[in-house]
């Protein structure tokens, strides 16, 4: 989401920075963008929302989207709390209900990553999300993975989403979701830069067990990164 920014070139990078200071009036249009993109499915992960504070105008942006896009389930958290000039955070919208739901702060040197377990249904139709948004550093992001493996290594029907900020042939043969029988769906599919994707780092990564459709990266630059959605069946 990049808390509403609508990063279109590398230069706004710099231009618009102050956008994640301050706010301003055209944040809402892209949140009711995103909320009308997203108001499609069923469950929905969120990257770099605020929590509320002085630059979202005090509005929890996990909360507006979900009210927007007529969700009734919603959660998130704070990985990054800067008090009221800003409070980092992710998020999940759900259409369901979840049974149990775990917040972890992630390893790293500098702090501000985290990841949420979610769990619907129960015993052997029990599905486990994560959702979680990795460091820059391959090192950092080597521990951070292991942490979150260990969170869900009981899960027999497991996704992950997120911005992993890796390629996915990397993260499945090289880190500690290898020991995890998962495959990504769209592992060719790039998502960053949204104006001129070159790199797939955004995923979701499914249990072999578990049926997939449709997928597709959505040619619809919200932020800097372009959304992945994909159609899975599974029975709770």
């Amino acid at each position: 989401m990049q808390v509403g920014i609508q990063t279109r070139a590398y230069h706004h990078y710099l231009l618009r920075s102050w956008q994640h200071l301050l706010p301003f009036k055209a944040r809402h249009l892209a949140l009711d963008a995103i909320a009308d993109l997203v108001s499609h499915f069923d469950i929905v992960a969120l990257q770099e929302a605020d929590g509320g504070s002085w630059r979202s105008a005090k509005e929890n942006q996990v909360e507006y989207i979900a009210q927007q896009a007529n969700f009734p389930h919603w959660y998130h958290q704070v990985n990054r709390n800067l008090g009221q000039l800003a409070q980092h955070a992710n998020g999940l919208l759900s259409r369901m209900a979840a049974k149990h739901v775990e917040k972890h702060t992630l390893p790293g040197v500098l702090p501000g990553r985290g990841v949420m377990v979610f769990r619907f249904g129960s015993g052997d139709h029990e599905l486990v999300i994560a959702v979680t948004h990795l460091a820059l550093d391959r090192r950092t992001q080597q521990n951070q993975i292991a942490y979150l493996v260990d969170a869900v290594s009981d899960a027999k029907h497991l996704v992950i989403m997120g911005d992993l900020n890796q390629e996915a042939e990397w993260l499945l043969q090289h880190s500690a979701l290898q020991t995890l029988s998962l495959h990504p769906i769209a592992p060719h599919l790039s998502t960053y830069p949204s104006w001129r994707p070159n790199r797939a780092i955004d995923h979701i990564l499914i249990s072999n067990n578990l049926e997939l459709g449709r997928i597709a990266v959505i040619d619809h630059p919200l932020s800097d990164h372009l959304p992945v959605a994909a159609e899975i069946t599974f029975t709770i």
